[in-house]
């Protein structure tokens, strides 16, 4: 007896600025499995309490350098920063390249900077310490306690 393994795509949901563009895969997923290419990006694993199988391609509108990308696991879901080939460009209309409206694919509007806003406020060495720093951010002073 042969199962037919169903597979979902996760919810992502995606934002830029001038220099790189943010996608979050929506989905509590110990192992994924990530590619990021130039012009493609898969994701691909065993979600939930369920372990449920979510995959999914996107075919990026532009190039992005994979070098220079950065992804890490939260937890409750998986993060992606891409850095753009050529942040001189137009911002991007669309994450995809594709003309398709994908009913599990949102705008993060929580990030989301429009193209004639202030300067790019990436902080990329900074987002190495991202990953380094996986626990709770806190302000050391607050533990002081105060007269």
């Amino acid at each position: 007896m042969v199962t037919d393994t169903i597979t979902t795509p996760p919810p992502v949901t995606w934002a830029q600025r001038k220099t790189c563009v943010f996608v979050v895969f929506n989905v509590e997923c110990e192992k994924p499995d990530i590619k990021i290419e130039n012009r493609l990006i898969s994701f691909k694993g065993l979600c939930g309490p369920e372990q449920k199988l979510n995959e999914v391609e996107l075919s990026l509108f532009d190039e992005i350098d994979p070098e220079k990308s950065i992804q890490v696991n939260k937890g409750r879901f998986i993060e992606l920063v891409l850095a753009k080939v050529n942040s001189d460009a137009a911002f991007w209309p669309a994450l995809t390249s594709d003309k398709k409206k994908h009913h599990w694919l949102k705008v993060d509007f929580q990030r989301w900077q429009d193209e004639d806003e202030s300067e790019d406020d990436t902080d990329w060495e900074g987002m190495n310490q991202v990953t380094d720093d996986m626990g709770p951010s806190y302000d050391s002073t607050s533990s002081e306690d105060e007269d």
